[in-house]
């Protein structure tokens, strides 16, 4: 499956957040990630491996992520695949054993919200890093390679309902700017 998503700048949080709270009941989590790379190997092929711990109100779970290479250049949509760990370690202990290493570590605090619209499940999220400045939101709907496009355009149909233009979209990944900020 494709992780069709785009990710914009909130300027007004409170807007977007009473829009989502209309949709659906928010979830608080705290996301803690850790990414992993062997030299470089992943990034050289734009693909990513993660260790997601997530802090929700009733429970801790992992996942294990890894994304492959982008399927559309404009969005940075890239193929997904997840699964669930029992033990957060382990997994950790198996992927340096591997030959793996965490090339970056950092907290999102999120508010997850999950709706239908147009005929898709989607899910967005309201995301705070406390590395950055300002306040994120990711809108995301899992689709086949070849609906991608059309995900993209009901996803920024529903982004314009929340008050999102398309000039607050980025690209940029929160790695990247959680590295920026860090070296500065």
């Amino acid at each position: 499956m494709i992780e069709a998503e785009l990710k914009a700048i909130v300027h007004a949080p409170g807007e977007v957040l009473r829009r989502l709270d209309e949709r659906a009941t928010g979830v608080p989590e705290v996301y803690r990630d850790t990414y992993y790379d062997a030299d470089g190997v992943l990034e050289g092929r734009d693909a990513e491996l993660r260790i997601r711990t997530v802090h929700g109100p009733d429970d801790t779970r992992t996942v294990l992520t890894y994304k492959g290479a982008r399927v559309d250049e404009t969005s940075g949509s890239k193929p997904e695949a997840e699964v669930g760990v029992d033990d957060t370690e382990a997994a950790h202990a198996i992927v340096r054993g591997l030959g793996y290493r965490p090339t970056i570590a950092f907290e999102k605090r999120c508010r997850n919200y999950r709706f239908t619209s147009r005929g898709r499940e989607m899910l967005a999220t309201l995301v705070r890093v406390p590395e950055l400045d300002g306040t994120f939101l990711e809108l995301e709907t899992l689709v086949d390679d070849d609906q991608v496009h059309a995900a993209l355009t009901d996803i920024r149909a529903v982004l314009a309902e929340l008050g999102v233009e398309d000039a607050d979209l980025t690209r940029e990944l929160y790695t990247d700017a959680v590295r920026a900020r860090r070296d500065t």
